[in-house]
């Protein structure tokens, strides 16, 4: 099992930075990828952003150039900078991790732009 704690979420104003981190129970070179997910009110939760254990990333379409994703294997840490937020970057943000084939998640925090 990975357990994932999730912090770093709140509320900022358009164009603002904001960094989430997650910390995993496990070491994280053991897990095959770990990545943030988002679900915003009334929408189904989308992929935002992943990084394999060979540093491998991926992101959304919507979140390119914006945010990025990088891990710190000592401190078994994933974080997630984003910058240039915008009011439809609001959503609870869940951190992952895919771990000997099954998928575990974090509680979530949440993360409001205002305009």
């Amino acid at each position: 099992q990975v357990q994932l704690v999730e912090s770093g979420g709140g509320l900022v104003q358009a164009g603002e930075p904001l960094r989430l981190s997650c910390a995993a129970s496990r070491y994280i070179p053991y897990i095959d990828d770990m990545g943030y997910y988002r679900q915003a009110p009334g929408k189904q939760r989308e992929l935002v952003a992943t990084i394999t254990r060979e540093n491998t990333t991926n992101y959304a379409d919507s979140v390119k150039g914006r945010f990025t994703i990088s891990r710190d294997n000592a401190e078994n840490t994933i974080y997630l900078q984003m910058n240039n937020l915008k009011p439809e970057d609001t959503a609870v943000y869940y951190c992952s991790a895919r771990y000997w084939g099954d998928q575990y998640w974090g509680r979530g925090t949440q993360v409001t732009v205002s305009s």
